[in-house]
């Protein structure tokens, strides 16, 4: 979220909403002039309730996107049907490979060469959205989860943005079958960057 926020995206960023009250996000972008809210996927009997209450939450901001940042809720069809095409997601991982949670452990426990992450547009298959941006970093000699994880993370601070202003542009293309093409984007539509090598 702080990296979308900071990043020159030509984005205005109008709202965070968390489905956590306490998440600490909050409290930084408030801080900032940023209107915030907080709908407590607790609070509500179904999972349609919560998406009902997301959705007024959202709507009293009128954005052309929602980003969907550590947000670990399914949402329902109904929901990612009003948003379609403006509906985007990271996912710690090079997609389809590695979908859903402990992404890094399978990784490692494949005996992975590289690793990475995925920005994509949501739809109701889980993590299986057109891609947008991947980005890819090398998996080293012991890594840890948590070492692994942490170069992932800063390679989704790179990507997240570049597709957030990529969507900005207007240089977003849908075509036949699912597919998303950047225009201007490089030799392909799923560009991969990779961070410094680590030492």
């Amino acid at each position: 979220m702080r990296a979308l926020i900071e990043a020159p995206t030509g984005v205005e960023m109008r709202a965070v909403i968390a489905n956590r009250p306490e998440a600490q996000g909050l409290e930084w972008a408030k801080g900032r002039g940023i209107a915030t809210d907080a709908v407590d996927h607790k609070a509500f009997p179904s999972r349609d309730a919560f998406d009902a209450a997301l959705v007024r939450a959202i709507e009293k901001h009128r954005p052309d996107l929602v980003l969907l940042a550590g947000f670990m809720r399914i949402l329902t069809d109904a929901f990612i049907a009003r948003y379609e095409r403006r509906l985007i997601n990271i996912h710690p991982s090079l997609l389809p490979s590695f979908p859903g949670l402990h992404t890094h452990r399978r990784a490692l426990e494949a005996g992975a060469k590289v690793h990475g992450a995925t920005v994509h547009l949501v739809t109701p298959a889980l993590d299986g959205g057109p891609i947008v941006i991947q980005g890819v970093v090398p998996v080293m000699a012991g890594d840890s989860e948590e070492k692994l994880a942490a170069r992932v993370l800063e390679i989704e601070h790179r990507i997240y943005p570049q597709a957030v202003r990529w969507m900005a542009e207007g240089r977003i293309e849908f075509l036949a079958g699912g597919v998303v093409q950047v225009r201007g984007a490089g030799v392909s539509n799923d560009t991969m960057v990779s961070p410094r090598n680590p030492e």
